[in-house]
């Protein structure tokens, strides 16, 4: 693989905060960004170099785009196949189709974790009535119908907490074709951002705490509140899934802790992700420098994290009664504020960040609550 050099371009497929950010990383470094999406206006085109908008359908434009750079990344997972095989003939893909391809799909994902002796939870095909009812007998309930294809923040999910419910459940998602789960009473939700260069070298940010509310993260806190032998176990089935998907690039994998120990892998996103952003303030390398040195060929930077941090988003809600108090919450000491330049704030949108460092993580959670609560506090 031959190394890009700053005063490259990097192309990134997405347009939402996750590309804003790598933007921001990439600039930084000395490398030119354009974005690719169907908006305009959009968060990572606010800071990139270039921004195109069109379809990714629009393969015309699609070339067009992959031919004015020289190596493309995404910053979500549903992007169409034969969009990523139009670029594919045109300059690298980083990572590949193949991992694009899997992990943006609930079955595949989970068929080729279970394939790979990774631990996860029982499961089923469902594309009938009939598949669910048999699934619900199999696997039994309480159990989780989630659509295969294109979810996320919990969308495209219903709880089954008795057989009775499963016909609605099933009507509720469409007619799509769907993967049962199991429901795991799981003791913690964990999750571990890794990398992998070109040249086979990988690294981690070590495990770290998520909370969720409404199915949306709330909290991240890192380092996570587990023992050494759990955090070990999740950064070994981390590492053999970035060789297994023979990745170039950044992973995060997302855990269930059960209440005996046992780890059972939830879901996998091929990028950074919302549970690093911590890694902006708290780390040698943040994970959006760490992608821009996976995709251009550079050498991992190191992942040491100086503090305990820990990170709350910040949703649409908080608007509802007009902008936040920005001044409160910057006030409490070793605050970050991070927003993401979306110009419209909606009730479940994530429009923001805000991470806190502390000697402790339960210091850390402390304060990154009390600043969000003081932007509303009247």
């Amino acid at each position: 693989m031959r190394t890009l050099l700053p005063g490259a371009t990097i192309g990134v497929l997405g347009s939402g905060q996750l590309g804003r950010m790598f933007a921001m990383a990439a600039r930084r470094m000395g490398y030119l960004v354009h974005t690719f999406s169907p908006e305009t206006d959009t968060p990572t085109g606010q800071v990139a170099d270039f921004e195109v908008t069109a379809s990714y359908d629009d393969l015309d434009a699609v070339r067009d785009f992959a031919s004015r750079v020289q190596v493309v990344t995404f910053e979500f997972e549903n992007v169409p196949a034969a969009t990523v095989e139009a670029i594919s003939g045109i300059v690298p893909v980083r990572p590949d189709g193949a991992t694009l391809y899997t992990t943006q799909h609930r079955l595949r994902e989970k068929t080729f974790l279970q394939a790979a002796g990774i631990p996860v939870t029982p499961f089923r095909r469902v594309a009938t009535r009939a598949e669910l009812d048999a699934a619900l007998a199999v696997i039994g309930c309480p159990a989780v119908l989630k659509t295969a294809g294109f979810g996320y923040d919990g969308k495209g999910q219903r709880l089954i907490k008795s057989a009775d419910e499963g016909a609605a459940a099933f009507d509720s998602l469409g007619g799509q074709e769907a993967i049962l789960e199991a429901f795991v009473d799981f003791e913690r939700e964990v999750s571990i951002v890794c990398a992998r260069g070109a040249d086979g070298e990988t690294a981690h940010f070590g495990v770290v705490e998520n909370s969720h509310e409404r199915h949306i993260l709330d909290c991240t806190i890192a380092p996570a509140r587990v023992s050494p032998q759990i955090a070990r176990r999740a950064t070994e089935i981390a590492e053999s899934l970035l060789e297994r998907l023979e990745l170039v690039g950044v992973l995060c994998v997302e855990f269930f802790l059960a209440r005996d120990g046992a780890l059972f892998v939830n879901e996998l996103a091929p990028r950074p992700h919302n549970s690093g952003h911590f890694t902006i303030d708290a780390c040698a390398t943040s994970q959006f420098e760490q992608q821009v040195r996976a995709v251009c060929g550079l050498p991992l930077g190191a992942t040491e994290q100086l503090r305990p941090a820990a990170m709350a988003n910040l949703l649409g809600d908080l608007w509802q009664n007009g902008d936040p108090d920005w001044r409160a919450a910057c006030a409490i000491p070793c605050v970050k504020l991070h927003l993401y330049g979306k110009h419209e704030a909606r009730a479940g949108r994530k429009m923001g960040h805000l991470t806190a460092l502390a000697a402790t993580t339960d210091e850390a959670l402390r304060r990154v609550r009390a600043a969000r609560a003081a932007l509303t506090r009247e």
